[in-house]
């Protein structure tokens, strides 16, 4: 069978660690997973009455490649009243997850052979489905004495993605981090796409969306994060006007559409916001203990966490290998954490990401068990 360097993908560690803390579990282990960015909450109950009610009454059949009318006017509203931004809903389009909206929005803005900027520490996910796409991913280094604020390469680029609040840093780019990285995109024809998939999570501020400085840019969102609903794989983008109709046709092409239960759920998760602000207050508790708990058991030198639900370490004083030291970690403190060479295969040998994600009662015990750990370790 012949080869295609479109499948030379580098492995989502995170998955593997999960995969590794799941065979623990099975045999018996009692594992804290501070691996993975999955809060340990349900759905809202509103999400879950609605599919429920729905599914008493309708096929949930197809529906249109853009999704569901009254979703995506109810996604515009929901910029109008987080940021004041007037968005026209037949800009919103529905997709079958944020990856899907990455796919679309790669296929639409690039050709093969362009270079496209991530920041590094950053998702890894960009850097593979650029890779799988013949687009070549451009690091961009950040570092956490500027709050990973990434600085635009001297080289020309088809495009830059950002996010805010960051994974796995949790930083924030301000409006005018913001204003002079869509300027300067602006200034060189280079596509602006930014990952707005952990809003609603933040603790310092709120996050500000790049629509507040131009609707030139793409933005992607998802109901995974703040609506506590990963595995629902439903998310969204707002393109500009006269993108419509070519994310429309690449839509119907790749996906036909996202899942219509999904969509049913996500209508109602919408009206769930006394449900999800509780979700937020136990993340700033969790953030809470982690920022006291963290540097005690020895892991001092972090990122600011301003939003999301993680915190990024320096452990370069620990280890000069984070997969082995991880490894290390899951096996006799039965902690499951990621290697940060998921977010920086230059860096990440020396950094470690924590998620918080999880119940409090959770991340009590994972501090306890990384303190005894540590302390043992010398």
């Amino acid at each position: 069978m012949r080869s295609s360097s479109r499948g030379d993908v580098d492995a989502f560690i995170v998955m593997d660690v999960m995969e590794q803390a799941r065979r623990l579990e099975q045999s018996g282990r009692s594992i804290i997973h501070m691996e993975v960015g999955q809060p340990g909450t349900p759905a809202p109950k509103a999400a879950r009455v609605a599919l429920a009610d729905a599914m008493e009454r309708d096929a949930l059949g197809y529906t249109v490649a853009l999704g569901l009318p009254e979703l995506r006017a109810g996604i515009a509203a929901l910029y109008k009243d987080w940021y004041g931004v007037d968005v026209d809903p037949a800009r919103v389009v529905v997709t079958a997850g944020s990856s899907a909206a990455f796919v679309l929005a790669f296929t639409a803005l690039f050709d093969a052979g362009d270079a496209v900027g991530v920041t590094e520490p950053g998702y890894p996910s960009y850097r593979q489905i650029l890779k799988s796409l013949s687009l070549t991913p451009r690091a961009i280094p950040t570092h956490a004495a500027d709050r990973h604020v990434p600085q635009m390469p001297h080289e020309t680029l088809a495009g830059l993605i950002v996010a805010s609040p960051a994974n796995p840093t949790g930083t924030m780019l301000s409006k005018e981090d913001l204003r002079g990285l869509i300027e300067q995109c602006a200034a060189t024809d280079t596509a602006f796409i930014s990952d707005e998939i952990y809003h609603g999570v933040q603790y310092e501020g709120r996050a500000v969306s790049a629509l507040e400085v131009s609707d030139d840019v793409y933005v992607i969102n998802s109901f995974s994060k703040y609506f506590s609903m990963t595995g629902w794989r439903l998310g969204w983008m707002i393109v500009p006007k006269d993108h419509i109709r070519r994310i429309e046709r690449l839509a119907q092409n790749m996906f036909i559409c996202a899942p219509h239960a999904a969509q049913i759920a996500a209508l109602g998760a919408l009206s769930a916001r006394d449900e999800t602000e509780a979700m937020l207050e136990v993340y700033a508790e969790n953030r809470r203990l982690m920022l006291e708990g963290l540097p005690k058991a020895g892991f001092d030198k972090i990122a600011p966490p301003d939003g999301a639900f993680y915190i990024y370490a320096d452990v370069s004083e620990l280890t000069q290998d984070s997969l082995a030291f991880a490894a290390e970690i899951l096996e006799q403190a039965g902690v499951a954490v990621t290697p940060g060479l998921d977010f920086d295969p230059v860096r990440g040998h020396t950094t470690l990401r924590f998620s918080y994600a999880r119940a409090t009662e959770d991340i009590i015990e994972g501090l306890r068990r990384l303190t005894d750990f540590m302390a043992a370790r010398g």
